[in-house]
Formats: structure tokens, C-alpha cells, sequence
């Protein structure tokens, strides 16, 4: 009954249905088949054909086809595990064996079912691929028959199946136990810039992909070994089943009802247990090349050319044997000038390549030939911005198998300063250093020396918070990073040295502590030209504007670096790069001051300011600048602009020190540091005298307090 055609969505784009459906969609009928003739709705109805094949009674000639399917699915998947050059270009493997093993076994059962219900209707009752399997390759003698099906079984299932599941089982465990040595191989790449973030992530991808395979194999091995034990139990079932309806229901003698059923039975099961065995064959092979590239006759191939010796010995031990008298002669002889011939080429082979590799290489003297390669001088110009040294006793600390490796802490370093400081860190390059102690290392910033320290690998440094003598035993010592008492104590005293509120820390964390403190203090030379080109161009693109208006039309690049490098000498983070440059588009308009710039910059990150300097409470402790100091340094302020300058006599800046030092002492008792506040023009010169005897004291401008900030005041200088 004819009807309005209704209305469909329009196909979504990437569906994958070609120009040929495209047309079909002008018709009433393409449009109602185009959804069907997808990838994933055929695949869909592939396997819901599968499961029919077990519940509904199928004709002969869909039985027939579904045979045909799955012997050349068995094919197709044993020639594709030859060509492939690794095995993860089939990963799919584990669930095409599922799909394989589900279409067997759906048609043993719409078998089963052809066979007990018409068997006795003559041989073609099953379909004529069974009968063919049942009648010409066993000739009609069922005894054949059984004795052939049973060889077939005891083969897939003791031998290639079993081996198989075995090597299956061992690459699992072996891929599995692998995985944190290669992770931390990868980590330790990446921590030494060898490889790049985009190498890593590869890297990662493949091994996680690598062990998902072959763990999925360990399991997928059972599916076929539950085939094998299923094709048993159907082939008893069904000849057994079909001896007694041939003789209570068909009216059959037992000796036909035994020939009849048993030769379908036994032809039912050769048609499945030939695939079986043809896809437990790929499946050795496919887990049997692991750590292997390349297609299985390229490998094989080479691996026996490259020993023609073995193969001429083989040859005359094979000729031997055929003269041996009552042996046929004529197959060894053939085989033995066949192998002969083989050692032969790879003897001429092997020969011409080590002579063309004699060749290439330059003999000593000789005239005209090449030069030794020289490293290019250039490259000796070129310089480790971080390097680590270590004596050859602290190389445990790189290569050991322990979860806290060095490089590690490495790699967490460099993630913590871009999130605390907004600075991506370069590579650190770790060295080993044989004319060093065993025990020390040297941490250099640029070839120059910025630091060392001598420490126990074995051991773990513990230091008293309040200062005291620590009352363990072990080696007296200072911590290399702050120069504080410690001891080198034995890891079995840690629980202790805990319980007495001892502070505990190994050998590898006091090389990251004292290389983090090396890195803030010299953050402004680590911070060149390119590297602040890349802090801009790694910025949103939101911000890209903003970047073109204020570079380098207000300001120039090199100016950017030298504002950036007056904020990371006070250990003020960068990460907030829009609001940085907006600050200098605001001053640049009027002065060009790289001083006054980074003041005004300094201002506009007043929240960040007073947060990060605000104890745990949120308030934000001041040691303000008398009036007399603020009127001293005013009148010490010579010059102009860039020019400008202090001139106190040194007699009143040891005044000066002496203040801020009884002032913080006295204050450090409390268990508070708090922030030096002066009136903005000479908050860069107070600091500049500051930094020089007390570097961690922080001096802002009344400026820079944010007006929601909670203050207070200490005292005052």
C-alpha cells in the first residue's frame, strides 16, 4: 500500500556511505536503505546473524555460505598475521578470534541441527560443503574419518594451542612486569632532553597499547582451546544422538544409522576444526613474533641466510643420510642441492658485504681516501644552561630501580617552578664526574660552579627543626642547601627520628632542594632572549592581540626580558603574563624606564602580591619605614630617569643595617618574617641595600597593597 514517504534526517557527514548511495538518496528506496548500509550497522547484523545461526533453523544453502565464510576468514586472518611487521598492527586480533570462534560454534549448532533432523534423508542433508568434507576427503569410511578428526583435534589442542596460550601467558606476565622499568626509561629521556613531550606521549601510548595486546592474548588463547573441547563434545553428542533417532525415529538399522550419521558428523566436524586449526596457527604465530619487525618469510629468511656455514653442514648431513643403503636416495639428494645451493648465494652474499663495508671504511694512509670525521668546533661553543655533576658513588641515584630516582624528582621540579613561577624550566643535563668524591655533586648554572654538597646515598639526612643537637646515631653534617646542622642517619632509625619530630629527608630530595634554591636565585640569567620569545608565543590566543600591540610597538622584546628579570629576582611569579603586559602598556605611556616600568607592573600585581606573602591566616604581616629613613633615602636619590642612583654615605647605610637587623631578629624570635613596606620612589633602592645581607627579606611599596588586603603592622625600622 502505497504512502507518503516520510521525512529523514539528512545523513551526518564522515558516514562513510559512498557517491553510488548518494545517488540511491534521490529515490524513495535509497533513502530507506543509506542508513542501513554502514560499517557499524553491518557489522551489528553480522554478528546478530552469528547468534541466529544457534536459535533458528537454517537452510542448507545459508549453511553453506556461512561454511564458506568462515574457511576463508580463517585464510584471510593466517595470511594477515604473515605480512604484518609487528604485532601490534593487529591488535584486533584478540576479538576477531572471538568473532571467528562465536561463527564456528553457531554453525556447529545449526549443523547439529540439519544433521539430526534430516540425516536420515541421505548425505545431503547438511548442505554440500559437509558432504563434500564427509564423503571425498574421507572416502565414505567413517573409521577414516574419526581417526583423521581426532588427529586434527589432539594437534590444535595439545600442541598449537597449548604452546601458544603458553607464549601468550609469559609475554603477558613479562610485558606486565616490564612496564615500570620502560615508564621510568621514558621518564628519565624526557627529564634528560632527549626526547620531547610529543616522543614521550608516543612512547607511553605504545607501551600501554603493547601490554593491553598481549594481555588480551593471555585470555583470547582460551577461546580456541574452549573450541577444540566443544567440537569434541558436538561430534559425540551428534553421533550418538543420531544413532538412536535413526533407529527409534527413522526406522533405520544401526549399521546405517551408524554410517549415515557419522560420516556428517565427522564431515561437520572437519569443516570446523580446519579453520580451528588454521587460526590457532596464526595465533602461535602472531604471539610467537613478539620483539620481533618485520613479515614472518622476510625474518625467517634473513635469520637462516645469515649462517650459511649451518646451512652447508645441514646440506651434507642430509646428503649422508640418503646414501644410506635401504633410505630412499632421491628426496635427501634433491633437499641436500637445495640447501647447498642456498649456503652457496649466502655465501656469496655475506662475502660481497663485508667487502663493500672493508671498502667504504678509509684505510689509514691511503691516499685520497676520507678524512676522520671531526666534531665541529662550533659545537664546543656550545653551553649546558643546568648541569648536574655526580661523583661516581651518587650514580645509584639516576640508574637504581627505586621509586624515588633522581630524575624524577627532576621532571616534578620543572612542572612545580612553571606552575609557581610561570617559567618552564630548560632540561637539566646529568652528567657523571669521575675526577669528583665519590659522595659530591656540583650543580652549574651556564659552565660556572653555583653549588655543591656532599651526601650519602644509602642514608637519609635528618635535621631538628628547633635547631637541637640530634640524639640519634650516625654522621654529623651540614645541609648543603641552607648550611643548617644535620646527620646522616641509618634508614632503619627513620620511625624513630619521626617520632621525636626530627625532620627526614633522602639523598635525592637534598639534591632537588638544593638544586630548586640554586634555580630561584638564578632565575633571571636562566631567563634569555628565546626563552621569553616562547613565553609569548606558548600564551592563548585570546592573548595574541594583546602581545602584537604591546610588542614591539611600546615596548621592545629585550625590554619585556629585562622587566621579567627584575620580577623573578624578587621571586615574583610570571605566569600571569596578560596582566604584566597590560601594566606595561599602561606605564610605557608615560616614561620608558625599564625601573619604573617594573614598578608599575609591580602594582597592577598587588592581589598576587599580598597573597603571596599573607601567612597562613590570610593577613599580611608589615615592618613599616620610619619617616626619618624615607626622608634619608629621598635625599640620597641622585640623577634623572635610568641614571638615577643612591648616594648614602656608607656610615648611615651601616646605620641602616643594623636597624632592619635588630628589627627582624627580634621579630624572627616571634616566629614571624614579615614584609618591609617603604613609600614607592625608593622601594627599588631599599631593596637593592636589603637584598645584599638579608635576600630573603621581601620590600614592597604602599603601592602594592592590594586595598582588600588584611594587614598588620609589627613595627617599625
Amino acid at each position: 500500500m502505497a504512502g507518503p514517504t516520510p521525512n529523514l534526517p539528512a545523513s551526518r557527514p564522515g558516514s562513510g556511505v559512498t557517491g553510488s548511495i548518494d545517488r540511491m538518496r534521490a529515490s524513495p528506496t535509497g533513502v530507506r536503505l543509506a542508513p542501513i548500509l554502514r560499517s557499524d550497522v553491518l557489522f551489528a547484523l553480522g554478528i546478530i546473524t552469528i547468534i541466529l545461526f544457534m536459535l533458528i533453523p537454517m537452510p542448507t544453502i545459508m549453511m553453506d555460505a556461512g561454511l564458506s565464510v568462515s574457511i576463508t576468514f580463517s585464510v584471510l586472518i593466517l595470511m594477515t598475521v604473515l605480512f604484518i611487521q609487528t604485532p601490534l598492527e593487529f591488535s584486533t586480533f584478540p576479538t576477531v578470534l572471538l568473532i571467528s570462534t562465536a561463527l564456528r560454534l553457531g554453525l556447529n549448532v545449526a549443523s547439529t541441527r540439519l544433521i539430526l533432523e534430516n540425516g536420515h534423508e541421505g548425505l545431503d542433508a547438511a548442505g554440500g560443503i559437509i558432504e563434500a568434507f564427509g564423503t571425498f576427503i574421507i572416502k565414505d569410511s567413517y573409521v577414516i574419518g574419526a581417526i583423521v578428526f581426532s588427529i586434527l583435534v589432539i594437534v590444535n589442542f595439545v600442541v598449537i594451542t597449548k604452546g601458544s596460550g603458553r607464549i601468550a601467558e609469559v609475554a603477558a606476565r613479562f610485558t606486565l612486569d616490564a612496564m615500570p622499568g620502560k615508564q621510568m626509561a621514558i621518564d628519565s629521556d624526557l627529564s634528560a632532553g632527549m626526547i620531547n613531550e610529543d616522543e614521550a606521549k608516543a612512547r607511553r601510548k605504545k607501551l600501554e597499547q603493547e601490554s593491553n595486546f598481549f594481555g588480551a592474548m593471555d585470555g583470547a588463547a582460551k577461546f580456541v582451546r574452549g573450541d577444540a573441547i566443544a567440537g569434541l563434545l558436538i561430534v559425540f553428542i551428534n553421533i550418538i544422538g543420531g544413532i538412536v533417532i535413526g533407529t527409534v525415529s527413522e526406522g533405520m538399522t544401526l549399521a546405517e544409522a551408524a554410517s549415515n550419521y557419522t560420516i556428517l558428523t565427522i564431515g561437520d566436524g572437519l569443516v570446523s576444526q580446519i579453520p580451528a586449526l588454521i587460526v590457532s596457527v596464526a595465533a602461535g604465530l602472531l604471539v610467537s613474533k613478539a620483539g620481533i619487525e618485520g613479515s614472518a618469510e622476510q625474518q625467517l629468511f634473513e635469520q637462516f641466510g645469515r649462517y650459511p656455514r649451518a646451512m652447508a653442514m645441514s646440506a651434507v648431513l642430509t646428503l649422508t643420510l640418503g646414501l644410506v643403503p635401504g633410505i630412499p636416495t632421491l628426496p635427501f639428494v634433491v633437499l641436500a642441492a637445495l640447501m647447498g645451493g642456498i649456503a652457496y648465494v649466502s655465501f656469496l652474499r655475506t662475502a660481497d658485504a663485508e667487502f663493500a663495508a672493508a671498502e667504504a671504511k678509509p684505510k689509514p694512509g691511503q691516499p685520497g681516501g676520507p678524512a676522520p670525521a671531526e666534531e665541529p668546533i662550533s659545537k664546543a661553543l656550545a653551553m649546558d644552561t643546568i648541569r648536574l655533576e655526580l661523583g661516581y658513588g651518587l650514580l645509584p641515584l639516576v640508574q637504581g630501580e627505586g621509586g624515588n630516582k633522581l630524575t624524577d624528582q627532576i621532571k616534578g621540579l620543572r612542572r612545580q617552578l612553571a606552575e609557581d613561577m610561570g617559567y618552564v624550566l630548560p632540561a637539566v643535563r646529568i652528567q657523571d664526574n669521575l675526577q669528583l668524591p665519590s659522595s659530591t655533586y656540583i650543580v652549574s648554572i651556564k659552565e660556572i660552579e653555583a653549588g655543591r654538597g656532599d651526601i650519602r646515598p644509602n642514608m637519609l639526612l635528618c635535621m631538628d627543626p628547633n635547631g637541637d643537637p640530634i640524639s640519634l646515631p650516625g654522621e654529623n653534617t651540614l645541609e648543603p642547601t641552607f648550611g643548617l646542622p644535620a646527620m646522616w642517619i641509618d634508614p632503619q632509625y627513620r620511625e624513630e627520628a619521626h617520632f621525636r619530630g626530627y625532620t627526614v629527608v633522602d639523598a635525592p630530595t637534598v639534591v632537588t632542594t638544593h638544586l630548586t634554591e640554586i634555580i630561584k636565585d638564578n632565575m633571571p640569567d636562566l631567563l634569555n632572549y628565546a626563552e621569553t620569545q616562547k613565553l609569548l608565543n606558548e600564551m592563548h590566543k585570546d592573548y595574541q592581540k594583546l602581545v602584537a600591540d604591546v610588542i614591539p610597538g611600546q615596548i621592545s622584546l629585550g625590554g619585556l626580558q629585562r622587566i621579567l628579570q627584575n620580577l623573578l629576582s624578587e621571586r615574583i611569579s610570571v605566569r600571569n603574563l596578560p596582566t604584566i603586559l597590560e601594566g606595561i602598556a599602561e606605564a610605557a605611556v608615560y616614561t620608558k624606564s625599564v625601573a619604573q616600568i617594573t614598578e608599575h607592573v609591580r602594582s597592577r600585581l598587588s592581589r598576587q602580591l599580598c597573597d603571596s606573602y599573607a601567612d597562613q591566616n590570610g593577613v599580611l604581616p608589615l615592618v613599616t619605614l620610619s619617616p626619618d629613613w624615607e626622608g634619608a633615602f629621598g635625599e640620597a636619590l641622585m640623577g634623572d630617569g635610568e641614571d638615577k642612583h643612591l648616594a648614602m654615605p656608607p656610615s648611615k647605610l651601616q646605620e641602616f643595617i643594623n636597624a632592619i637587623r635588630t628589627t627582624y631578629d627580634a621579630l624572627s624570635q616571634q616566629g614571624v618574617t614579615p614584609v618591609l613596606l617603604t613609600s614607592p620612589p625608593i622601594r627599588p633602592y631599599v631593596r637593592s641595600v636589603i637584598e645584599r645581607f638579608r635576600p630573603q627579606t621581601v620590600v614592597m611599596s604602599q603601592n602594592e597593597i592590594h586595598p582588600k588586603a588584611r594587614i598588620r603592622t609589627m613595627g617599625q625600622v
